[in-house]
């Protein structure tokens, strides 16, 4: 047989009282379920994971935003908590200004020559913190299959730029199609002996050189890679192209540049490196049509030293 358990008898206006603690402990537990509740929701719809950080965003600026290693470096970069936002200019001229002015934290469009150009005409000092390929300047013609068939005259087009115009006279040089009148360092078109030339150069936008292909009253036409990828050409059917590997081609360099106070930013960096990733660099050569080289073994103290040795040679030269 159990024993009765005591029961003491209710205090007189208890019920009452215990039912107003009840009721402020009730109170409080929801205000303070609130306030966690909205601490961790922060200013989002949906609660934040549990020590997840948001991606840092980084905008590249290019000129061949087609291409399609441009996706395989974003999604490489994404899973790295990195968001890549590529975003295209149509010209030349736009994505140094638009890096100074921090519109965009890197550019991938020039060769260290165009750079070292740009920083001496405008004082900027834009710095390469990557390399990614070189690319012969290729002569396309649609009258034409060999240089020797070029007759005296003829026109060809060239892209304006002071320095992808040095380059593009420098092939026409190697063509045997012009002859300078003395050793320019960066060539222009008062530079050519017309007399001793074949054909006469016509200096427009590099962007317009493309489309000149089938123009009448030219006879070929200097592209560069992008344009002529972006203009359906057949990458490998140009008449005469410069050499890439050549110990002159370091100002050919293309890089990625960065405002100086960027160039040891870890995030770009790593950027840099995803660049040289198998899977970016196999689909930027075969974007080429297999003609770009990848370049290797330049670190961002290298690029920087060909960089102020060739603004140096372009002032020297005046």
């Amino acid at each position: 047989m159990s024993e009765s358990v005591p029961v003491l008898p209710p205090k007189s206006g208890g019920g009452r009282r215990n039912g107003l603690i009840a009721g402020i402990v009730v109170v409080a537990l929801v205000v303070v379920g609130a306030i966690v509740y909205f601490a961790t929701r922060g200013s989002s719809d949906e609660p934040a994971a549990e020590g997840s950080t948001a991606p840092t965003v980084v905008k590249l600026g290019t000129t061949d935003v087609s291409q399609p290693h441009w996706e395989i470096l974003k999604d490489l970069a994404a899973k790295e908590n990195i968001d890549l936002e590529i975003v295209g200019f149509s010209e030349y001229t736009q994505p140094n200004p638009a890096l100074t002015d921090g519109d965009i934290d890197l550019n991938a469009f020039q060769h260290i020559l165009y750079l070292a150009d740009h920083n001496n005409n405008t004082g900027d000092d834009l710095q390469p913190i990557g390399s990614t390929l070189i690319v012969p300047l290729p002569l396309y013609s649609e009258k034409h299959t060999t240089v020797d068939e070029f007759t005296k005259g003829e026109q060809v087009a060239i892209p304006n730029d002071a320095t992808n115009q040095a380059r593009a006279l420098f092939v026409l040089e190697g063509a045997g199609l012009i002859t300078f009148t003395g050793d320019p360092k960066s060539p222009t078109p008062d530079d050519v002996d017309t007399a001793a030339s074949t054909v006469v150069v016509r200096p427009v936008e590099a962007s317009q050189t493309a489309g000149l292909i089938g123009d009448p009253d030219i006879a070929g036409v200097i592209v560069n890679n992008n344009f002529a990828s972006d203009a359906g050409f057949d990458l490998d059917g140009y008449v005469y192209a410069d050499d890439p590997s050549s110990a002159g081609a370091q100002p050919y360099i293309n890089v990625i540049a960065a405002r100086p106070e960027d160039v040891d930013n870890p995030v770009y960096q790593r950027i840099v490196e995803l660049y040289h990733d198998p899977s970016v660099t196999e689909s930027v050569v075969e974007s080429s049509g297999g003609t770009a080289v990848i370049v290797e073994g330049y670190d961002a103290a290298k690029l920087q030293q060909v960089l102020k040795d060739t603004q140096a040679n372009l002032k020297a030269a005046g």
